[in-house]
């Protein structure tokens, strides 16, 4: 079984409660400025620091940017967790996945805002130099479509190649959203999954 890249297993290990009002202010400050025009003062003032003590905790605005986005990973994780059923088929759950990693993808405030405002800062990582996050993501959904339970009789499918599909999808959603595959309308992401992510990676399912 391959192992998960060491930024997932920080995701899935780093406490969530770590430095949460700082983390929660620096975030905050990121949706108000964007990211280049957030100074580190700007963020110990809403945390209610000094900004020396900010610099005790991180050194550089690099270092609680890369907390932040850990910290974005871990809230999309568990959005993941909660939505996806424990008590369906495995081809149930699968499309379950799907459509909350696709939901949640879609509904990042942060990413959004990147998106819209500073797209020089964000759409490198998302396109070009995108291979570290097609990792994690990859990783996790991986990892996830291998716990599904055998409920629909022997598995036919290749977790980490499906998860690469799912992977590249989401995330080719999350930077064109408008189109005729449904992102915001979960029971139609649903529908969508079924009769066309399915087939495509070789799942036969009932109509």
């Amino acid at each position: 079984m391959p192992t998960v890249s060491p930024m997932l297993q920080r995701i899935l290990e780093k406490p969530l409660a770590d430095g949460e009002k700082l983390l929660e202010s620096a975030l905050a400050a990121f949706l108000d400025f964007g990211i280049k025009r957030t100074s580190m003062g700007e963020i110990a003032r809403r945390a209610g620091i000094s900004p020396a003590t900010l610099y005790r905790r991180y050194e550089s605005k690099n270092d609680i940017i890369e907390a932040v986005s850990v910290r974005e990973a871990q809230r999309f994780v568990a959005a993941i967790e909660k939505q996806v059923h424990t008590d369906s088929g495995s081809h149930d759950q699968l499309v379950d996945i799907f459509v909350a990693f696709i939901t949640a993808i879609a509904g990042n405030e942060l990413l959004r805002r990147l998106l819209r405002t500073e797209p020089d800062l964000i759409l490198p990582r998302l396109t070009t130099d995108a291979g570290p996050i097609l990792a994690v993501g990859r990783d996790y959904l991986a990892e996830k479509l291998r716990g599904l339970p055998d409920t629909d009789g022997p598995r036919d499918f290749d977790p980490d190649l499906v998860a690469e599909i799912m992977a590249r999808l989401a995330l080719s959603l999350a930077l064109t959203p408008d189109g005729l595959i449904p992102v915001t309308d979960q029971e139609a992401a649903r529908e969508f999954a079924r009769r066309t992510l399915l087939p495509m990676v070789g799942i036969r399912v009932g109509t």
